[in-house]
């Protein structure tokens, strides 16, 4: 079974499409970041470019401006409201393209793209390998994959203030730096780069926290969360627990953002599936002996 619950990540993005960008801080600070690492492109246009869990589309109006028209950008996300906001900054001489897709399944054809840019999105796939090996069929031979995902440290202080409430955490679950390199590597992804950062940003209360999460979306999306209301005595139990974290009036949460870079291999790498190297290729680039 999913982690994830698709419904209830595009109904959480969606409601925070107006206030998204006004709450996300840490987020620009991350898409920023991973921009520069497109740098190592030198002086190549892309063809088409893919920004994959695209929010309001902040980073696909800077990739459309960095290359122009002789560059597509598309940009996808699970959540319509998000969509909007990112056709908000298309301009009809620099238009972006927007899909509604599951980052999961994408609804493109094979070779596609010659950049994949993903900010942020990928912690909220069930399946990390798979996702990955979505990513490896829509790019072509030599493209470029960057991107950003939660680590398992984020929000730990929250975490632990739940546990020692006596109550589970309503967070979701996160790759460690170790398991992106992994699935990276199963899905045959070239010479790839992967570093962590560790981010602390702070807050005056705990609600101010959780109000900042619902703003960008961040809510608990497990398929088994608990439903219905936390109650004031939960939720007083967990700011008591948090207290002792306190630093100079202020709450610390600490956001681990694993960054990873990697280059498409050709059609027919191998990938590991079940601890064995898998190759599959095109019916058409198979040659045939005639005798």
């Amino acid at each position: 079974m999913s982690v994830f619950d698709p419904r209830a990540v595009r109904r959480a993005f969606g409601r925070a499409a107006p206030t998204y960008t006004a709450a996300a801080a840490l987020q620009r600070e991350v898409e920023a970041r991973l921009l520069e690492q497109l740098h190592y492109l030198d002086d190549r246009v892309p063809a088409r470019v893919l920004d994959l869990g695209c929010g309001p589309g902040s980073a696909s109006a800077a990739l459309k401006a960095r290359w122009g028209r002789k560059t597509q950008v598309v940009a996808v996300d699970l959540a319509q409201p998000m969509l909007r906001e990112a056709r908000a900054k298309s301009r009809f001489w620099k238009p972006i393209h927007t899909v509604q897709a599951d980052a999961a399944a994408l609804p493109f054809a094979d070779a596609s793209f010659d950049v994949v840019f993903s900010s942020l999105c990928l912690q909220w796939v069930a399946d990390l390998p798979r996702a990955l090996g979505g990513l490896r069929r829509v790019m072509r031979e030599g493209g470029l994959l960057v991107f950003s995902t939660f680590g398992p440290q984020t929000l730990i202080e929250l975490r632990e203030a739940y546990e020692k409430a006596g109550l589970a955490a309503p967070l979701s679950p996160f790759a460690a730096i170790q398991q992106v390199g992994d699935a990276l590597v199963a899905q045959g992804f070239k010479n790839p780069v992967i570093e962590r950062d560790e981010f602390t940003l702070t807050y005056p209360d705990v609600s101010a926290l959780l109000r900042e999460l619902k703003a960008i979306g961040a809510t608990d999306a497990r398929v088994d969360r608990p439903r219905g209301l936390a109650g004031r005595g939960r939720h007083r139990a967990v700011a008591e627990a948090y207290e002792a974290l306190r630093v100079q009036d202020a709450l610390p949460s600490t956001w681990e953002v694993v960054t990873a870079m990697a280059w498409a291999p050709p059609p027919g790498a191998a990938r590991r599936e079940g601890g064995a190297d898998v190759a599959v290729f095109p019916a058409d680039r198979i040659p045939i002996r005639r005798r």
